[in-house]
């Protein structure tokens, strides 16, 4: 009885430990984050100027976007409309490119890491519904590479074009005429990727068990719509703030509930070590110098060491050079594993059902990773 009683505490003490470590996994990005920003905050202790350091604008508009996009994929909106589109192929090359460009069109609307959380599990339902798993490694890089690079294009596409278009006030008809050739480019790239698969039959018989409630779907697309036009400057942010949370509040809690508020938490840990890193006379003479230098390259080869959302915020405390800051953060999201928050999605996904293919997957992923990066990098060169 003894031993019984001694052997609970320990098993629960086990317990909490295994719990807290797959928290800290999940959750790693925001982990380094508060990290990074309680280390700076040791050097440079708390003041008046960190009210200074956060963007309520840029974090405002990410939280809109995202509690919209949560209630429409509550109510299986992005999953019926991919479906019926798959629907309508007939071989698998053709239902590659579909889920690709799917995923490509949505990252401009939903924001990359939201797109693939939508549409990864429906590129994992078609290809294992039809027996094409071994395709399976090769799509899922096509959509990641597809959501990184098709989200360049628009303000609210990435988490980093957000905070760069609110931070330098950038003219929109400016920021897509920035990343327009870059955009473009990376069309043509992934489509003729996409056209070596083979033209092997596929067919998916099962219906789509759900249907859209048309009175939600209209007003979580006109919220959606509001979101948008609250990313643009039409209307103040704050209105947004009020109205797009009062609504799912009666509509759909859930909605709120599942936002990814450690995305918006990480964005404010940032905030502080950027902020704190920009007062250290030493970090900030050597980034001035670097980033005058090359602020194409130094942005994109940050992004390989600690993620583009973070060289974003850190990098625009010392540069006025926002074309080439902003090229530089929106394809270095191409390249390793950390590069872009919404690589670690994929390779969360792909290791979930193919356990012990993560080898083949990472080295195809840095095959064709390296390989975008080196092209557009290129391209780019001749723009800035």
């Amino acid at each position: 009885m003894t031993d019984q009683k001694s052997f609970h505490p320990r098993l629960l003490h086990l317990h909490v430990w295994a719990e807290l470590g797959q928290l800290i996994r999940k959750n790693a990005v925001l982990c380094i984050a508060f990290a990074a920003a309680a280390v700076t905050s040791c050097i440079i202790p708390p003041d008046a100027q960190y009210l200074d350091y956060f963007d309520l604008k840029t974090l405002t508009c990410l939280f809109c976007v995202l509690a919209v996009v949560c209630a429409l994929k509550n109510i299986k909106f992005f999953t019926i409309l991919a479906r019926k589109i798959v629907d309508c192929t007939g071989n698998l090359r053709m239902a590659s490119l579909a889920l690709v460009y799917i995923t490509f069109i949505g990252s401009m609307l939903i924001a990359n890491d939201m797109a693939l959380l939508t549409f990864l599990p429906l590129g994992y339902f078609v290809l294992s519904s039809t027996g094409k798993n071994r395709y399976m490694a090769f799509v899922f890089i096509m959509q990641n590479i597809a959501a990184n690079l098709g989200g360049m294009l628009t303000p609210f596409g990435n988490p980093q074009n957000l905070y760069l278009y609110t931070k330098f006030n950038i003219p929109t008809g400016e920021f897509m005429t920035i990343m327009l050739i870059p955009f473009l480019a990376a069309i043509a790239l992934i489509t003729l990727c996409c056209l070596f698969l083979p033209r092997e039959a596929l067919s998916i018989s099962e219906e789509c068990p759900h249907k859209l409630p048309a009175k939600r779907t209209a007003l979580y697309l006109a919220l959606f719509v509001l979101s948008i036009v609250i990313v643009f400057r039409v209307i103040p942010y704050w209105i947004g703030l009020i109205v797009i949370p009062l609504v799912l509040f009666f509509t759909d809690r859930q909605a709120l509930c599942r936002v990814d508020y450690p995305l918006l938490l990480t964005f404010v840990c940032f905030f502080v070590f950027a902020g704190n890193m920009a007062r250290i006379p030493m970090i900030s003479q050597l980034f001035s110098g670097l980033l005058e230098k090359n602020t194409l390259i130094v942005s994109a080869l940050s992004c390989q060491l600690i993620s583009n959302v973070p060289s974003a915020i850190l990098l625009s405390q010392f540069t006025e050079n926002y074309p080439a800051l902003l090229l530089g953060v929106n394809i270095g999201g191409t390249g390793t594993l950390i590069s872009s928050l919404a690589s670690l999605i994929t390779f969360r996904e792909y290791t979930s059902h193919n356990p012990d293919k993560a080898g083949k997957y990472l080295f195809l992923f840095s095959l064709f990773n390296f390989a975008f990066l080196g092209i557009l990098l290129f391209i780019s060169s001749f723009l800035v």
